[in-house]
């Protein structure tokens, strides 16, 4: 195991303490065993460092969702790393690459602080089948942990199921639902604001309908929804979360900036990667559109979605001891 991210990992609150938390970074390893295996076949098979292995560097990061910027990027800071520090094992590649990718990751790793405002109004946006119904669940549960009180308002109103299973979430976690049979998705938000305003109410979690990029006319109807959840109340919502599938790889990019340059997107959640997911694409988005990410899910468990650690992703996609 790396010195540095040992020492990181013990300076941070989040990393494992506990076999919960083992669990945990086990399952996201296994998820991104995928790049792991790969790379760790790479750096274990020795031999010096040459323009060979750096192109199989380079092709084993791009096949993971990387990305050709966020790539050049990692191989020249490595080759700096080389240079420098004289390295001249290829086992001694897997180090400098973990320094240069905990470099990029490290800025993105802002935990999400929902203490700031009452009601915190968290609006879930993405793309059809991203699992924003489901990480509303399991939010609910996390800041259910955190002590405080939670409303989820079933803005998804095309979806046929999506009222029912928010309501299904909302059974599991004893939080109220605000729904109606009909209606537009504003309405809904707008009453379960001000339900949460009447009740005291900590965090309110908002369910958008999924809707591709590429719809200009839904796209246009969620910056309405945005802009009548701040006549609701003027400074909300406070987090506008983009959900995203880790197994889209470089589509996630430029959903990422499609719902960015219509909503600002405050947050991210990098979800299933518990799949088949390759997981570079975190760093492609580090690269070209930075916006923190708040929270990854490796599972369909209440407890399986966790705020994004940079030193455990880096050791996950390594291959590195937890």
């Amino acid at each position: 195991m790396l010195g540095f991210l040992n020492k990181s990992a013990a300076n941070s609150a989040n990393t494992a303490s506990s076999s919960q938390d083992q669990g945990w970074l086990g399952r996201l390893k296994n998820g991104l065993a995928r790049t792991g295996s790969q790379l760790g076949g790479l750096f274990s098979l020795g031999g010096k460092i040459d323009d060979e292995l750096y192109e199989e560097l380079e092709a084993i990061l791009i096949t993971s969702d990387v990305g050709m910027d966020a790539t050049r990027m990692l191989l020249a800071d490595v080759k700096r790393q080389v240079k420098e520090s004289r390295l001249t094992d290829a086992a001694q590649l897997r180090e400098a690459l973990a320094h240069s990718l905990l470099k990029l990751l490290k800025p993105l790793a802002l935990p999400l602080d929902a203490g700031t405002q009452q009601p915190f109004v968290i609006m879930m946006v993405g793309v059809n089948g991203a699992g924003k119904t489901t990480s509303i669940g399991k939010l609910a549960k996390y800041f259910q942990g955190q002590g405080k009180s939670v409303l989820l308002a079933a803005g998804d109103t095309f979806r046929a199921a999506a009222r029912e299973q928010l309501m299904e979430w909302g059974a599991r976690n004893n939080v109220t639902v605000i729904a109606q049979q009909s209606g537009d998705a504003a309405a809904v938000i707008f009453d379960a604001i001000q339900a949460a305003q009447a009740r005291k109410i900590d965090v309110v979690l908002a369910d958008t309908a999924g809707r591709l990029t590429t719809q200009a006319h839904l796209m246009e109807e969620i910056k309405k929804v945005k802009r009548v959840i701040s006549k609701a109340l003027p400074s909300a919502p406070h987090e506008v979360l983009l959900v995203l599938d880790a197994n889209t790889g470089q589509n996630a990019l430029s959903q990422t900036k499609a719902f960015d340059d219509a909503l600002d997107v405050t947050g991210l959640v990098l979800t299933k990667l518990d799949g088949t997911a390759k997981g570079g694409v975190i760093a492609a988005i580090a690269k070209t559109h930075p916006i923190p990410v708040r929270f990854i899910g490796v599972g369909e468990g209440l407890d399986d979605l966790r705020p994004f650690v940079a030193e455990d992703f880096v050791s996950a996609l390594l291959g590195l001891d937890a």
